[in-house]
């Protein structure tokens, strides 16, 4: 975030100073950490527990070049904030959120991007994926970039089965994403 000099070139200037900010807030499938720039969400992790949280921050200042800073009130989450505690209250079947796509480039971008028009009660199969990013034998490169991403939930890779009808990995445990997908109706709700 350059301003442009008189001539388009960049030169620095105090908006250089990326902020991030996050927040921990309560899920059905335990703690998120939620994290935003000025140009949108940019990291959730699951189950941000003290250790979880602090690898979690390190790594997000690491890559942005700034100090997260903690700030639950932020007008930077407000919209985050509310829009996942009505996903879990089923109220919101869809994220209507900036996204900062800044921690993911190339073919995982490409594949991401497209994973967002997978709607709520929808799976996907990884080779489905890949076709759809013309891209037809990387069901290989579509688990990776599933891996990869930074904006789970949001960016639904939980939504991403195996052909055979397994439900596949997923970053945040499988029981993260059974829970996930029963909440969305793809799977039953565990009896107990």
């Amino acid at each position: 975030m350059n301003a442009k000099g008189q001539h388009g070139q960049d030169r620095p200037d105090q908006d250089d100073l990326r902020q991030v900010v996050w927040a921990v807030v309560a899920s059905d499938i335990g703690p998120l950490l939620l994290a935003a720039t000025e140009d949108g969400l940019v990291s959730v992790v699951f189950h941000a527990t003290d250790d979880v949280r602090d690898k979690a921050l390190e790594r997000l200042g690491s890559r942005l070049g700034a100090e997260p800073l903690e700030a639950p009130g932020s007008p930077l989450l407000a919209e985050p904030i509310r829009q996942f505690a009505a996903y879990f209250a089923g109220e919101r079947h869809a994220f209507e959120l900036p996204l900062d796509w800044s921690l993911i480039s190339g073919f995982n971008r490409q594949v991401l991007r497209e994973l967002t028009a997978v709607p709520y009660g929808a799976v996907v199969g990884y080779g489905d994926l890949a076709r759809r990013v013309g891209q037809p034998g990387a069901s290989q490169a579509v688990g990776m970039a599933m891996g990869a991403n930074p904006l789970p939930v949001v960016v639904p890779c939980h939504r991403v089965v195996e052909r055979d009808g397994g439900i596949g990995g997923f970053g945040g445990g499988v029981e993260t994403k059974r829970q996930l997908l029963a909440l969305e109706g793809v799977l039953p709700q565990p009896l107990f």
